[in-house]
This record gives structure tokens, C-alpha cells and sequence, in this order.
């Protein structure tokens, strides 16, 4: 193999490595939003519960059940 052809096989996966790199690149900062919206969603869902439990008559009076 003479050094063009080394070179140019390098140049070669130096541009597919690149593109590789770039490809992966975008998919974590679709899968960034992705989390970032769940992480929003989640926190939204945790509020929510927390407003209905605290809706929620007390059990603190209520006898125990009569298995116990």
C-alpha cells in the first residue's frame, strides 16, 4: 500500500467516523428532551397526587379494621 492510499483510506474513515459521531450526537439531544419532558410530567403527576391525598379525609380516627 502506498501512502496515498493509506491516507486516503483514513480520510475515508475519519468521514464516517465523523458522521457516526454526529448521528449519535442528535439522538442524545432528542433523548435529553425526551427525559426532560418526562421529568416534567413526572413532577406534575407527584403535585398532583400530593394535592389529592391532602384532599383526602384523614384515617387517623378510623378504628382498625377488625382482623387485627
Amino acid at each position: 500500500m502506498n501512502l496515498e492510499s493509506r491516507i486516503a483510506e483514513l480520510e475515508t474513515r475519519l468521514a464516517f467516523q465523523d458522521d457516526t459521531i454526529q448521528s449519535l450526537n442528535d439522538e442524545i439531544a432528542v433523548q435529553q428532551q425526551i427525559l426532560e419532558r418526562l421529568r416534567l410530567q413526572v413532577a406534575a403527576l407527584a403535585k398532583r397526587q400530593d394535592e389529592l391525598q391532602s384532599a383526602l379525609p384523614s384515617d387517623g380516627d378510623e378504628a382498625p379494621p377488625p382482623h387485627y
